[in-house]
Formats: structure tokens, C-alpha cells, sequence
């Protein structure tokens, strides 16, 4: 056995001690050493993913930054991201997005370049391009002042005065740095200088390109189903592997769904939405230019809107499959494009999570209990006048809860039974 192979299976067996679940995930993974990338990525390998390294990249690291590589790509493959990311019209805004979210569920110290500030960083940067600009150098003897700018990957740190939420999915950092885009196109800058520079390196591709991710790009839609079946595969074979071996299934892990395709709806949910809108909507204001101004005329008129606000509850029972829950979370991403507010509230037997619901394309799951309808009722009942109405998604296996006060509707999973029982209006998804 090589170096590169030494340190490569030395990385695994530390992972496998320290977090069993990646390590077992890693041994099932085909690996490949490379020249046609800098430094590591994942790529396809018929309905599989692979592992690709730069060895040069790879000797390079010490140990501990050995192993925040193989996490990171790692955790690209189990949050769906191979799959989901063309889902994005911006792909490398996606591509940064779903690196500030993975990085932040690696422990401190692993990743390169982690150890340093942002401010740190750019000094050494600043120090490198000011011995460059004087000139005199060679070719080589700039390639050996290059060489002293540290590898370091999108920190969600830089931004914490942005006032971002922490680990709050792909579709969130997306859609803030869409944001911060458009500010600096608009203003010249965004009031903080590591966004500045980290949007101005995406305008220049000096990014992370995840160029072995186009073989990802002009998938059919059975290949794309089958890459996500395996991958199911793989994270539930290694979750089987880390039980039975007395390890810890790693909470970002443990109950993530992924939504890698949105497919139609199975019901009408703008039609459900128009027929039981009541008064529990948040009234907002729109300029309008079709709408005249009479109290200014100069200026553009405005139009009320209403919007509702539903309350969506996800039955996170042990009885609620993996498919089901998937299932539903699609149904969920077509009512928030209808322009609703969404919280979602997540109960096996209590309430387990209360959240509000921004079209991210991944949920984590909590619960996976006994099943009780009662707690949200409850719940909805208490809070009756902040909510046009509830919507339970669920398999309908538990017994009639008590008597919701507004609009409830129970929607029954496509492999679920019809349950009559249940209070108020009962469908069934089916295609």
C-alpha cells in the first residue's frame, strides 16, 4: 500500500471510531485518484457515486483535514445534493449554498483554513498579492508566494452579521445570497466585506466549481430515480451497519428527507386553499401600477392582499415511512409556491418541532414515535386565530383525537387506508 492509499484508509478507521456512520458510509464508496480535479469531489459511477481525489491535494493535508474532506463530500451525497442541485436556475449560488450548510455540521478544526478569521485570511492574501505586485519575481517565485494563501472553504461564520439563521438548509443561503447579489449590484456593496469578496469570487469562478457534478446535469428521470433509490440504500445499509455495531446515527442524518425531484401534486391545493380561506390571514400591501394613487399621484397605487397562514403537521410516527414522509414533503413544497405562509409542526406522539416552512427542498425529521393526534389539536385549538387551517399529513393509523375548533383536513399518505373516522374533511393522495 502507497502513501496516498495509507493516509486514505488511515482517514476511514478514524471516521469509523470517532463517527462510525461516515466511515461505514465511505467503506461502500468506489474511490478514485485524479488529475482532472485540484482537490476532491464526487462523481457518478452508473447509478452510483464515486469518490475522486487529487493526490497532490491529498498529501498535502494533515490528518484531521484528511478527514474533513471525506466528511464533506460525504455529506454532498446524503443530503441529495448531486441530484437536487439543477434544480437551482443559479448553479454556482447553489453550489455555495450547499457548501455554507454541509460545512457547518463539520466539527471545528477539521476543514482546511477553518482555524483562521476571515480577517486573518485576507491579511495573508493581502501579503501574498503585495509581493506578487512588486515584481522581480519568476514564474516559479510566484508560484511558491501562491502557495502560502491557505485552502479555505465557505465559513458560514463570515456572515453571521448578516443576521442568518445557522443550519437552515440549502434553499435558505440560497435564496440570502440571491439577496446579497442583487444588494451589491444595486449598492455597490453589501456592508460586509467577506460577502463582498465570497459574491465577487462566484462572478469570477473563483469558487469550488464541483466540476464532476455535471455528469449529474442531463440525467434522465429514471436514471435520477434510480441514483436516489441506491443512495437511499447506501444511508439506510449504514445506519443498519452503525446500530448494529452499537454507534450513533448522526442527528443530521437520522431523520433527513430529501425531496432530489418535485413531482405534480396529488390534489388541489389551490383550489382547497381558495374555497377555506377565512379570517385568520395576514394582510399585506402590494404597489400596483394598474392601481391609481389618489392621495399621491405621482406615485404608485396600492393593492391589499391577504395571505393565509396554514398550519401543516407531519405525523413523524415509527409507522410513517421514509416514502411517505418524502411524499408529503412534496405536497408541501406545491402549496408554499402557492404563496401561503407555512409553519410546520412535527408530532409522533408529542410535539416534536414547530417551524416555519421556507420551500426548502430537505426536513429533518424528528420523532418517530408512537403516534397521538391529540397534542396538535390541541395545539390548534389554543392558537386557533393565527391560522387559516390545519392540514395533517399522515398515514391515519391512531385513533380519532378530540374535536379541532377551525378547518382541519387529514390527508392520508397513497399506501395509507382511508380512515373515516377522523374529524373533518379526509382525502387520500393518489395520482
Amino acid at each position: 500500500m502507497n502513501i496516498k492509499e495509507t493516509y486514505l484508509s488511515k482517514a476511514i478507521k478514524n471516521l469509523i471510531i470517532t463517527k462510525c456512520y461516515y466511515g461505514i458510509f465511505l467503506i461502500g464508496l468506489n474511490k478514485k485518484w485524479s488529475t482532472e480535479l485540484d482537490t476532491a469531489g464526487v462523481s457518478k459511477l452508473d447509478i452510483n457515486y464515486q469518490l475522486e481525489i487529487n493526490e497532490s491535494f491529498w498529501l498535502s493535508l494533515t490528518d484531521n483535514h484528511r478527514i474533513g474532506i471525506l466528511l464533506h463530500e460525504v455529506l454532498h451525497i446524503a443530503f441529495g445534493h448531486l441530484t437536487s442541485y439543477t434544480q437551482f436556475s443559479n448553479h454556482k449560488i447553489a453550489n455555495v449554498a450547499m457548501d455554507m450548510e454541509i460545512n457547518q455540521l463539520i466539527d471545528k478544526g477539521l476543514l482546511p483554513g477553518d482555524e483562521l478569521s476571515f480577517d486573518q485570511y485576507i491579511n495573508i492574501v493581502n501579503k501574498v498579492t503585495t509581493a506578487i505586485q512588486k515584481g522581480n519575481l519568476t514564474n516559479e517565485e510566484i508560484l511558491i508566494e501562491k502557495s502560502k494563501i491557505p485552502c479555505r472553504g465557505i465559513m458560514f461564520e463570515d456572515y453571521v452579521d448578516r443576521g442568518w439563521d445557522a443550519k437552515a438548509g440549502t434553499k435558505y443561503y440560497y435564496n440570502k445570497l440571491i439577496e446579497a447579489e442583487k444588494e451589491k449590484s444595486l449598492n455597490g456593496t453589501t456592508n460586509n466585506e467577506a460577502l463582498d469578496n465570497l459574491l465577487e469570487d462566484i462572478a469570477n469562478n473563483n469558487i469550488p466549481q464541483h466540476g464532476t457534478w455535471k455528469e449529474f446535469e442531463n440525467l434522465t428521470e429514471a436514471e435520477t430515480k434510480l441514483i436516489i433509490a441506491q443512495t437511499q440504500k447506501l444511508l439506510t445499509d449504514a445506519k443498519e451497519q452503525t446500530l448494529k455495531s452499537k454507534g450513533i446515527v448522526p442527528n443530521e442524518i437520522e431523520g433527513l428527507i430529501v425531496i432530489a425531484e418535485i413531482t405534480p401534486p396529488k390534489f388541489d391545493w389551490k383550489g382547497y386553499i381558495r374555497k377555506f380561506t377565512g379570517v385568520n390571514t395576514k394582510v399585506y400591501t402590494k404597489q400596483s401600477r394598474r392601481k391609481e394613487n389618489t392621495k399621491f399621484p405621482d406615485n404608485l397605487g396600492l393593492k391589499i392582499k391577504k395571505k393565509s397562514h396554514l398550519l401543516l403537521a407531519i405525523d413523524t410516527s415509527g409507522s410513517v415511512t421514509t416514502s411517505e414522509l418524502t411524499e408529503f414533503m412534496n405536497e408541501i413544497h406545491h402549496i408554499y409556491k402557492l404563496g401561503v405562509e407555512i409553519t410546520i409542526i412535527q408530532c409522533d406522539s408529542i410535539i416534536q418541532s414547530i417551524k416555519p416552512y421556507k420551500g426548502d427542498f430537505e426536513l429533518t425529521v424528528y420523532g418517530r414515535g408512537g403516534t397521538k393526534f391529540n397534542p396538535v389539536i390541541e395545539y390548534y385549538n389554543d392558537n386557533y386565530n393565527k391560522y387559516t387551517s390545519l392540514i395533517y399529513f399522515t398515514d391515519g393509523e391512531c385513533n380519532p383525537p378530540i374535536k379541532p375548533k377551525g378547518k382541519i383536513l387529514w390527508v392520508l399518505s397513497e399506501r395509507s387506508s382511508m380512515n373515516k373516522n377522523l374529524p373533518g374533511f379526509v382525502i387520500k393522495l393518489e395520482m
